[in-house]
């Protein structure tokens, strides 16, 4: 759950809303796991109250969106 780069963070968070939105995993584990990632990687995830320009890039509006009302950022 340590990521080395936003990068390998952004891959990971997309694997995350992609297997919720596919059904594969329970609205639960995508809010544990979102939570999770957050808690040890937070400072590659956000800076200055705003998902960082990589992660943005990588993940998109929609899969974002969903990210922001878990963790509540704004």
């Amino acid at each position: 759950m340590f990521y080395r780069t936003q990068r390998d963070l952004a891959v990971a968070l997309n694997q995350l809303v992609d297997s919720y939105w596919q059904g594969e995993i329970k609205e639960q584990q995508l809010i544990s796991g979102v939570k999770n990632i957050y808690e040890n990687n937070g400072d590659k995830l956000i800076k200055n109250k705003q998902f960082t320009t990589v992660v943005q890039q990588q993940c998109g509006k929609r899969r974002l969106a969903v990210v922001d009302r878990i963790l509540a950022v704004k």
